[in-house]
């Protein structure tokens, strides 16, 4: 590891800087206290800055972090059991695994996750809260341990069969609390949280949006995922989720709707005339959902939106790839669209389109002056990436997460070469193996899949023809 790259002022002198309008020869880099202190024509800043020592990167990238706009940081022990598994998985997986979750638990299972986010590029996660027990106090020291940012989702479903007007009250007050606790803190940015609008009764709805709205915070939900749901809610209410949401008056500017996957028209219209912003999952589609987002069209109706990892798999430049390949496949192929969006807005959304939908876009998403240093150091020189013609198209279907050299959040260095430089990530890797194991064979999980035997397949004979 470099001590070079632990400085608390940084001049960095790559070979290409991804800004808002493409990616730049010949830019430097200034990183001081924790903020992009300058950006700009290298030769320029250097004579700005004749006390910083420039430090030549050639062959390397400089690029915003990536911003996962899904997450469920605190599934990360039961990851594979989601494999091969039809749709509403949280009924019979996440929602018995992290019921058995204690405080412990809990922080050991978010840090893994925000581990896996780190290395694969993300150095901000949207978490959609925890069905544990707690204040979600032990995610947000995980997280900070780890040193990714968090926007922290706190649950605030109000339908159980027995709840009054006393724990309606006393959710309010929780969600105060947990507002005003993360207020203006330097990594974790509060949430509120219903984890589907049918959990929330109208009341809730609409005063978790509105919380959310005064406080400058995210209001996430999961709607419009799965077919079930879709049409739970249309017997029971007599609308569909997003129409309920905009009913309920919990549809606005600080929404953030994970998935959106089954969308009508006018609910389109919806989202576009009320601000809401959507997170883009692809590969939770591919994995365990009804549908693909139409993300092009959402794109084309000025629809806000960003890219989540839905816990799936935390690796950026897959998400991306995936991203653009689901339009593809679903979309692009019928209507003879070749480019399905190019590669500038799929990294359009996994950094502004992200920062945005989270109500972040002033402090993260680019790299420009005085805003967050969280950025990666991406290595260019491999054989993947040569000869280069177009880097932003190569960054979304050519780029994986081991040319990631270093990744800095706030402007400090959190991974070198994919492990922490402050703390024992692999003896934590073993103890949470030991753990995570001991945890899911307790929780009651119901699997549809059953695993094939490994056993070799049994051939009968041929019939014998006389």
């Amino acid at each position: 590891m470099p001590a070079s790259l632990q400085a608390d002022q940084l001049l960095l002198l790559p070979e290409y800087v991804l800004l808002a309008d493409g990616p730049q020869r010949d830019h430097a880099v200034v990183i001081a206290n924790g903020e992009f202190d300058a950006v700009g024509p290298a030769d320029d800043i250097v004579a700005r800055y004749p006390h910083l020592t420039p430090l030549a990167l050639p062959g390397k990238l400089v690029m915003p972090g990536f911003i996962d706009a899904h997450h469920h940081l605190t599934q990360s022990f039961g990851k594979a059991l989601a494999f091969g598994e039809p749709s509403e998985i949280y009924r019979r997986i996440w929602v018995p695994l992290e019921n058995c979750l204690d405080e412990n638990l809990v922080y050991l299972s978010a840090k893994l996750a925000a581990l896996e986010a780190l290395r694969g590029g993300f150095t901000t996660v949207c978490d959609a809260g925890t069905r544990a027990s707690g204040d979600a106090s032990a995610i947000a020291t995980a997280t900070q341990e780890a040193g990714v940012r968090c926007v922290l989702g706190l649950i605030c479903n109000d339908l159980a069969d027995d709840i009054d007007a006393r724990a309606r009250a006393a959710i309010v007050e929780r969600a105060q609390q947990h507002l005003a606790r993360w207020d203006g803190h330097a990594l974790v940015h509060p949430s509120l949280a219903i984890s589907v609008p049918e959990a929330g009764s109208d009341g809730m709805l609409q005063t978790a949006a509105a919380m959310c709205a005064d406080a400058n915070a995210v209001f996430q939900t999961h709607a419009n995922e799965h077919l079930a749901s879709v049409e739970r809610s249309i017997v029971r209410r007599k609308m569909r989720p997003i129409e309920h949401l905009h009913y309920a008056g919990a549809l606005g500017p600080q929404t953030l709707i994970a998935h959106a996957t089954l969308v009508t028209p006018s609910e389109l219209n919806l989202l576009a005339r009320t601000g809401a912003a959507v997170s883009y999952n692809p590969v939770a589609s591919s994995w365990k959902g009804n549908a693909v987002a139409p993300a092009l069209q959402m794109a084309a109706l000025g629809i806000r939106f960003g890219l989540g990892t839905d816990g799936t798999r935390s690796d950026a430049f897959r998400l991306l790839d995936a991203a653009e390949t689901a339009q593809r496949f679903a979309f692009g192929l019928a209507t003879g669209d070749s480019s399905c969006g190019a590669g500038e807005l799929w990294l359009d959304r996994a950094l502004q389109g992200g920062a945005d939908a989270l109500r972040l876009n002033a402090r993260i998403g680019e790299i420009a002056a005085g805003k967050a240093a969280d950025f990666l150091l991406v290595d260019l020189d491999v054989p993947e990436m040569r000869p280069s013609w177009d880097l932003t198209w190569e960054l979304v279907r050519l780029a994986d997460r081991s040319q990631i050299d270093a990744v800095f959040v706030a402007g400090k260095l959190r991974l070198w070469q994919g492990w922490p430089t402050d703390w024992d990530a692999r003896a934590f890797l073993r103890e949470v193996d030991d753990i995570a194991r001991e945890v899911v064979a307790q929780a009651p999980i119901q699997r549809v899949h059953v695993a094939p035997s490994l056993q070799p397949l049994t051939r009968m004979p041929l019939p014998t023809v006389e």
